[in-house]
């Protein structure tokens, strides 16, 4: 019997914060169908589907921090967040569908790339889902302590608003100084 689990990260092109990523492997009673992209559902269907999903699956986070970012690079990064999502799953996977084009390296692990994976894979569209709700829920709580950035709305993207709150308020220790428009600011 095949395990298959599903992989997606989020927020690869944020100026502020951690990537993250997830990995689940689905219950066979999940209803499939209710399963889409994160990024085509609504916040408040993101956060209903994300409890769903975890109450009907085996699921793990991975994140890499900004430091991580920094050192390696936010491709690495994000395959180092991945990775770490993959490695905690409570089940070994018999296969890993990862969305994208990359993957990252685990030893004995059967590892594929399904571009547009989110779009078309359940299982990937459900990590999609678990990543950016947990994502946005660290990144709101980061906003409550940061405030003038917006973060609880951008969630770190670089909008008008962030970049001008950036210019008068200055770069935090959770801006990513390697991204531009960061790097250009002194």
């Amino acid at each position: 019997m095949k395990t298959i689990a599903g992989v997606d990260e989020v927020g690869r092109g944020s100026l502020i914060g951690p990537v993250y990523a997830a990995a689940v492997i689905l219950n066979k009673s999940i209803n499939k169908k209710i399963l889409k992209d994160s990024k085509k559902l609504s916040k408040s269907k993101r956060e209903i589907l994300a409890k769903y999903i975890k109450k009907n699956s085996i699921w793990a986070i991975g994140k890499a921090s900004v430091k991580e970012i920094e050192k390696v690079n936010i491709l690495q990064a994000s395959l180092l967040a991945m990775k770490r999502a993959i490695i905690k799953l409570k089940k070994k996977p018999t296969l890993v569908l990862i969305d994208g084009n990359k993957l990252p390296e685990i030893k004995n692990y059967k590892l594929n790339s399904v571009i547009k994976g989110d779009q078309k894979i359940p299982t990937i569209s459900a990590a999609s889902i678990i990543a950016k709700v947990t994502r946005d829920k660290n990144i709101s709580d980061l906003s409550k302590k940061f405030k003038g950035y917006n973060w609880d709305k951008n969630y770190g993207y670089g909008t008008k608003q962030h970049l001008k709150a950036i210019k008068s308020l200055g770069i935090t220790s959770h801006h990513r100084k390697t991204f531009s428009p960061i790097s250009k600011i002194k």
